[in-house]
């Protein structure tokens, strides 16, 4: 008969069958579902065949059916194998050991690689990845998810635009993109400085150039502030005869503060829930099969009353390649739920401050703001709606090249 397919993983038994006719006890095997293959005659009252492992309590029903004696000559298969193995612990934990080494070395961060951007960024952005734990040496699998740290890259290096992170193997690889400051485009030559948004001027420092407004004057956007264009009606008799009455052109340079308006709307709830982290916290790791999960540290669950669960998981490496492994990193960090209850005075104090933080980010920099008043006030659904008029002191000068007559 032919060899069974996959006789060699389940194990295999020679049997040496002794007695008048054995071929018919392989016969009567066969009758029983028995599987026999490789049948060989030996002599005349010897023939041997090869069986299944699991089929040996089978057989030795049979034989006790029959008058027919059996001897096992030969085995073969992995169980056999593993068995032989076995028995030489030390080879098997010599191959352990090394198993185990592998895998540690192969899910340790071996290389950092930065490209496309400048040394100095580099050095901030080593430097980040450090207080991150992110380094040569460190072990990859309790490391953030690459996007994590890509976000988190992002929003500490304000020089960086864009920043993708990847993990192949042992090595960690960044490429950047800078921000491209764009500045504001010098306005060279003649030129004059006009407003940008009306408003009421309250300061004026000009270094060049004629005012073309007073303090307290009211401006709209685009009307000269300070004119580049200084006609001979401005000049002494002495100039006026040099320029022989030409007007003469300058850069006007200066600053204009103005007062400015600013209408906002901001809703502030009465009742507000928040969920605040209290600092404490336990992890647990696990080995992760598919769906099935082996715990190896941190058993039970934490005594906090409220739980925020943060979960990570990376795949172990063997090699370059990836085991359908991952190593489960879970951190239970302690919570707690704050009711807070404001009056109305508190909602609306609560309003302008929030106001005023979203049209600060608006302004720039050196821009103030003065002074605010409550145009409409409302009270419905739990919720305080404000409608707020700001009052802002900022530079409202741009620079406009003056065109050649």
């Amino acid at each position: 008969m032919k060899k069974i397919q996959g006789s060699y993983i389940t194990g295999s038994v020679t049997i040496l069958v002794t007695g008048h006719k054995p071929e018919l006890f392989f016969q009567k095997c066969v009758k029983r579902g028995v599987p026999v293959w490789d049948i060989k005659k030996q002599g005349k009252t010897e023939c041997s065949g090869k069986v299944r492992l699991h089929d040996i309590k089978n057989i030795k029903r049979i034989r006790r059916e029959t008058n027919y004696k059996i001897a096992f000559i030969d085995k073969s298969g992995t169980p056999f194998l593993l068995k032989r193995i076995t028995r030489r612990k030390e080879i098997v934990f010599g191959l352990l050991i090394s198993i185990l080494l592998i895998i540690f070395l192969s899910n340790i961060i071996w290389e950092v690689k930065i490209t496309s951007v400048s040394k100095d960024t580099e050095k901030k952005i080593v430097k980040q990845l450090n207080n991150y734990g992110v380094h040569p040496g460190a072990w990859s699998l309790s490391q953030a998810p690459p996007s994590v740290l890509q976000q988190k890259l992002v929003n500490d290096i304000p020089e960086l635009l864009w920043i993708g992170v990847s993990k192949k193997g042992t090595t960690y690889y960044l490429e950047g993109v800078e921000k491209s400051i764009v500045k504001e485009k010098e306005v060279q030559g003649p030129r004059n400085l006009v407003a940008t948004k009306k408003g009421v001027i309250k300061n004026m420092y000009v270094s060049k150039g004629l005012s073309k407004v007073r303090v307290n004057d009211y401006v709209e956007p685009g009307d000269i502030l300070v004119s580049g264009k200084i006609d001979p009606a401005g000049e002494s008799e002495s100039d006026k005869k040099k320029n022989e009455g030409k007007s003469k052109y300058v850069t006007a340079e200066g600053e204009i503060i103005a007062e400015t308006w600013y209408k906002t709307e901001v809703t502030v709830p009465l009742n507000a829930n928040f969920e605040l982290l209290t600092g404490e916290k336990e992890k647990k790791y696990s080995l992760k099969f598919g769906d099935f999960k082996v715990p190896i540290w941190g058993f039970g669950e934490p005594e906090y009353e409220n739980i925020h669960k943060e979960i990570n998981e990376n795949p172990i490496n063997f090699f370059k390649w990836e085991l359908p492994i991952n190593f489960v990193e879970t951190t239970l960090n302690e919570k707690t739920y704050n009711k807070v209850k404001r009056t109305k005075e508190e909602a609306i104090n609560v309003g302008i401050k929030q106001a005023k933080s979203e049209l600060l980010l608006r302004l720039e920099p050196d821009a103030k703001i003065i002074s605010e008043k409550i145009l409409q006030e409302t009270t419905e659904n739990g919720k305080v709606k404000l409608i707020l008029y700001m009052m802002v002191e900022e530079d409202i000068a741009r620079a406009d090249p003056i065109q050649g007559d």
